[in-house]
């Protein structure tokens, strides 16, 4: 099968054995270092991609998508408000009343500070997955009036109490009595234990009945607000936007890309950060082609004037050697990309490996949001790192190949 003639030569010319061997070892790690920052590349984006969904998915499966309160703290008429919004917006999957509020609690000597939610359990699986992570109990054995709680397997641990056991809950509210002010405490049972994942929530919520919570908090028949779960969350602010144009002026409508804004801006400026440092290993290993090409063309000066007599032009000269440099790229960014793509996709066995290994636990759930590392391959990603990883090649291989095409011929063949 015909080829062309400049494409024949520069495959040729990396096949062949050199006689300068230092050549031959600056071509590999050339093409290690393409493969080996690519591979990085794809990794720690994949890594990163897959930390923000985790992170976002566990922190408003807890949360909402979208919140609507009263600023005075009492939201009256809350069924009324969820029916009608439910109705207006088709992007509203569930809606679910809360009342909200701060508190203490005690078992023997152990104390701690913790968020209190009330909540309708009948109600709550549309707008949070704590169903799913129940280590024991169960939600809907929250009943009005039996004074019961749903808590963090964190909490549990520090305040040593298990299904069954009693707590004093003691909320930053006082009450007069003949003794004088004390605070309003309560004694709840526990009656399940639920584990997220995410050390804020197992350490610092406990559930109740949303009427047990409106009676300690002295609520009446008022709540906190009414949570909003949308199918699609990144709909949010043109939710909150729309909600604001038909509910009433004294309500407030927030949605969870204000609440945690800064937090997942900050992970893209974190994500933003390291693709440019990680470029800048692709761009040494790309640069390493310059240094590479450069001695092959002093090295193959002789061939060059030999072609150049032949008839071979300037031009097909260049293209020879940008070949040459071009095949180095396309080689160590196969290899990356093939090695970033199996790594991502299995780190979530080949963390616990290493951490057995060194018998080291590497994300500590009391220091990092989430314990557990996983990987979310994006296929655009890839495909940007490959394309930045051969046009660096590329560009490499442009000043050396230059040099080639200007080699001339007599003044070649007068040393050898």
């Amino acid at each position: 099968m015909l080829r062309p003639l400049e494409l024949y030569i520069g495959l040729r010319y990396t096949r062949a054995k050199r006689r300068n061997h230092f050549i031959s070892f600056i071509s590999a790690i050339s093409m290690g270092g393409i493969a080996l920052a690519v591979m990085l590349l794809i990794t720690v984006l994949s890594v990163m991609n897959g930390f923000e969904a985790e992170l976002r998915d566990r922190i408003l499966g807890m949360a909402s998508h979208v919140q609507i309160t009263e600023p005075g703290g009492s939201f009256s008429g809350w069924q009324h408000i969820g029916d009608e919004v439910d109705e207006r917006l088709p992007e509203i999957a569930g809606f679910a009343p809360y009342v909200s509020g701060e508190g203490m609690l005690r078992s023997g000597s152990n104390l701690s500070g913790t968020l209190i939610r009330g909540i309708m359990p009948a109600m709550e699986s549309r707008v949070s997955t704590v169903y799913e992570h129940m280590k024991a109990g169960a939600i809907e054995d929250l009943e009005a009036g039996e004074y019961r709680m749903v808590i963090g397997a964190e909490l549990a641990q520090l305040l040593g109490v298990d299904m069954g056991d009693k707590v004093d809950l003691m909320i930053p509210q006082a009450s007069v009595t003949p003794a004088g002010i004390v605070p309003r405490f309560r004694r709840f049972t526990i009656a399940g234990i639920f584990q997220v994942g995410m050390f804020e929530y197992d350490r610092g919520l406990v559930l109740i009945h949303m009427k047990d919570a409106a009676t300690l908090y002295r609520m009446g028949d008022g709540v906190t607000g009414l949570r909003l779960k949308l199918d699609d969350m990144f709909r949010a602010p043109r939710v909150t936007r729309d909600l604001y144009s038909q509910l009433p002026p004294a309500l407030r409508v927030s949605d969870w890309t204000r609440q945690h804004a800064n937090f997942f801006r900050a992970i893209q400026t974190e994500k933003t950060v390291m693709f440019i440092i990680l470029s800048l290993i692709i761009a040494v290993a790309a640069f390493n082609i310059v240094s590479m090409l450069v001695m092959v063309v002093t090295d193959k000066q002789g061939d060059i004037a030999i072609l150049r007599t032949l008839g071979m032009t300037p031009r097909s000269v260049m293209a020879v050697f940008m070949v040459q440099g071009s095949l180095i790229g396309v080689i160590g960014t196969a290899i990356g990309v093939l090695l970033g793509v199996v790594l991502s996709l299995n780190i979530e066995n080949i963390v616990p490996m290493i951490e057995r290994l060194l018998n080291t636990d590497l994300l500590s759930a009391e220091v990092y949001y989430i314990s557990e590392l996983k990987a979310q391959l994006k296929t655009p990603d890839v495909v940007r790192i490959a394309c930045m990883a051969l046009g660096l090649s590329f560009l490499s291989t442009f000043y050396p190949a230059w040099r080639a095409s200007r080699v001339q011929p007599a003044e070649a063949l007068r040393y050898e």
